[in-house]
């Protein structure tokens, strides 16, 4: 959650701005890379509890969340104020997801977890090879607050951007917008309140739900991490920037059958792929474009096999990553690439 996108106009004038000015603008764009900096550090170390709204189309939900590090260690927990009361809870790189409509605990553990905070950007040197940060503006007051504004524009059309409201005095993300190319907010997390610093008891951590009768899953358990050696799939196309994080096979809640799971990113975008078996009678492969909020998925049928990327990057990019999957080995041996993608050299 996060992150705003500039119109390409703005853009293109965004970037011949910065080429006549030359030295103010190379100023400017290393102290919107501090500013991105600090909040990183500030997200990741500093103890914190606030509410927010999460904005996406027409669907607004208020949340509460809480963070803690203690003794090296990171505990979050995260509660749906206004929906179904759905909890999340974070220890270090567990994450339990309490889901009380459907009396299930959902466990997964990984190390790359990052805050439920969602994904921030950083000022991290790989990403001004896709993206142009630069400080946008300074405003009075967000939540009583005085704030710096930065902008992380993209560079092409394969993803989006992100404008982060960041509190002058505690570096915190008080607003994050994640725009498309044309400038309409996808998405928005917006504090309402927040308090940074204190100490947080280890009671603020435990979930607030009568748990008794939920069935467990536990998504680790069936996880089996792989090379691309060790797996008859291959994403043969992927935008500039992208790559694959990770990739393994996966039982997802309700699903015995094993599934492949994709991971690719680009510092900041992601996108899962999953590619499952075919289908038991009556079910069939579906094929086209989806949207679930701010994120966007194209689904493909491949051999029979249904082929499904899903993120929050513009549809097009999504198409593209699914139409260049492809199954390397065929029953009988041979490469099998879907029709129009020619194996790599």
């Amino acid at each position: 959650m996060s992150g705003t996108r500039v119109a390409a106009g703005a853009l293109g004038a965004a970037l011949a701005l910065g080429a006549s000015l030359g030295a103010p603008s190379a100023r400017a764009d290393e102290e919107a890379r501090q500013w991105l900096a600090d909040m990183t550090t500030a997200v990741a170390t500093r103890n914190y509890q606030g509410e927010f709204l999460h904005l996406s189309g027409s669907h607004v939900e208020k949340l509460q969340i809480l963070h803690r590090v203690k003794d090296g260690h990171v505990t979050e927990r995260l509660v749906s104020l206004s929906g179904n009361g759905r909890e999340v809870v974070r220890n270090d790189g567990e994450v339990q997801c309490y889901l009380p409509d459907q009396r299930k605990v959902l466990v997964e553990t990984h190390a790359e977890h990052g805050p439920l905070l969602g994904p921030l950007p950083s000022g991290a040197d790989q990403l001004e090879a896709h993206y142009r940060i630069e400080m946008a503006a300074r405003v009075g007051s967000v939540i009583g607050r005085p704030a710096r504004i930065v902008a992380v524009n993209p560079l092409d059309g394969y993803r989006f951007g992100y404008r982060v409201w960041i509190d002058e005095g505690t570096h915190m993300p008080i607003r994050t917008d994640l725009c498309d190319a044309e400038g309409n907010v996808l998405e928005q997390v917006l504090f309402t309140s927040l308090k940074v610093g204190g100490v947080l008891p280890d009671s603020a951590f435990r979930p607030g739900l009568a748990t008794e009768g939920y069935t467990w899953v536990r998504q680790a358990s069936g996880t089996v991490r792989a090379s691309a050696g060790e797996l008859p799939w291959s994403v043969l196309q992927m935008p500039p920037g992208f790559q694959i994080r990770s990739r393994g096979m996966e039982r997802l809640p309700g699903n015995e059958i094993p599934v492949m799971h994709v991971v690719l990113t680009d510092g900041l975008a992601s996108v899962s792929v999953f590619i499952e078996g075919p289908p038991s009678p009556p079910h069939r492969p579906t094929e086209g474009e989806g949207r679930i909020g701010s994120s966007f998925a194209y689904s493909k049928v491949v051999n029979g096999h249904q082929v499904t990327a899903v993120g929050e990057v513009p549809a097009s990019t999504v198409q593209l990553i699914a139409t260049g999957v492809a199954q390397l080995q065929s029953p009988r041996g041979g490469f099998s690439a879907p029709a129009g993608i020619s194996p790599p050299p």
